[in-house]
């Protein structure tokens, strides 16, 4: 998709049965019937009218879209006329389009009655990487073809890794163009930032923080955290902060009858304390109190602390067990959105 795409809803207004001359010297009412562009761009119209009489484009008032977007009237056709923007697009979620349904005209022309469109949400997520990029929630870094300081428009450029230090597993996840956990786990930690509802899936709410944290310069106030977990023995896990491994810990995964999923996925659901309760491969249950620092990143898997005799081989039903004092130093830096790959 290309830069600034906005989507609108489509539709054809019912043109009224009255014709009159718009080069009458009386107040004529002329009726429109218009089609909106389902797609509009900078070089796109925005809506094409056809008038029961012909008017001169100069005649006519502007067109008005909510953000304002400034356009030219073009003569397509005698009765037919054509909105272009002229004016830079909005990068905000989309636009409503007051259009006309008819005119009133004398000298000059008045829309009446006018009809509301409002455009459907759509954003480049090439764009979406940038941004994520330039307010530091990925681990790469942003660099435009052509040096500028508009942080929000969509430009050419390449990203940079920007961590050497972390797991050349991790970074080949991007390189392999594999980015969607990335990004997943970008949007939840942006969305949980800004107090919006982590879902990791852009919508128009997100996408309109984005923008306005692009466009002040509001960028991460947190680090760029990082948990890798190996199942080679001893079982260990490694937290990197701001790509630097500034923490190791010996754990437990899974055993076999109910081992830990490997793979790379974004903490999703936290908690300082929990009851877990469940089923054991021998299909007794099982009623644990008070399991602290808890951060689930793959349906019931989390990282949290547990008694054990021993730690570094696997023990658990899935979650990466840790002694308490470990727990508690790893779980301030698993906000949502933190990846974790158990390998």
């Amino acid at each position: 998709m290309g830069r600034a795409t906005i989507l609108l809803s489509s539709f054809a207004l019912t043109s009224a049965t009255l014709a009159v001359s718009a080069s009458a010297t009386t107040t004529s009412l002329i009726s429109v019937r218009a089609e909106v562009a389902t797609t509009v761009t900078a070089s796109m119209p925005v809506v094409r009218l056809t008038l029961t009489t012909p008017v001169a484009v100069s005649a006519l008032p502007p067109l008005v879209l909510t953000p304002a977007l400034a356009t030219r009237w073009v003569q397509v056709a005698s009765n037919k006329v054509e909105a272009l923007p002229v004016g830079r697009l909005s990068a905000t979620s989309g636009y409503t389009v007051q259009v006309p349904t008819a005119y009133r005209c004398a000298t000059t022309c008045v829309a009446i009655t006018p009809k509301v469109s409002t455009t459907t949400f759509s954003f480049s997520t090439r764009w979406v990487e940038q941004l994520l990029a330039e307010l530091e929630y990925l681990p790469v870094t942003f660099t435009p073809t052509r040096p500028t300081s508009d942080l929000v428009t969509q430009v050419p450029g390449t990203f940079t890794w920007a961590y050497p230090e972390l797991p050349g597993g991790l970074r080949a996840l991007w390189k392999s163009g594999n980015i969607a956990v990335f990004l997943h786990g970008a949007i939840m930690n942006f969305q949980n930032t800004t107090n919006l509802n982590p879902t990791g899936v852009v919508n128009a709410p997100t996408w309109n923080a984005l923008v306005h944290a692009a466009a002040t310069n509001h960028a991460n106030p947190s680090t760029y955290n990082y948990v890798d977990v190996t199942q080679t023995l001893p079982e260990t896990l490694t937290l990197y902060v701001n790509g630097v491994a500034t923490f190791h810990a010996l754990v437990n995964t899974g055993i076999p009858q109910a081992p830990s999923t490997t793979g790379t996925y974004p903490v999703y659901l936290r908690y300082t304390s929990q009851t877990m309760r469940g089923t054991n491969p021998d299909g007794s249950t099982y009623n644990d109190a008070g399991i602290p620092w808890v951060s689930y990143f793959h349906g019931g898997e989390a990282l949290h602390g547990f008694l054990r005799p021993s730690y570094g081989s696997p023990q658990s039903l899935g979650c990466v067990e840790m002694p308490f004092a470990a727990a508690k130093i790893v779980w301030p830096h698993t906000p949502l959105g933190t990846l974790v790959t158990v390998r």
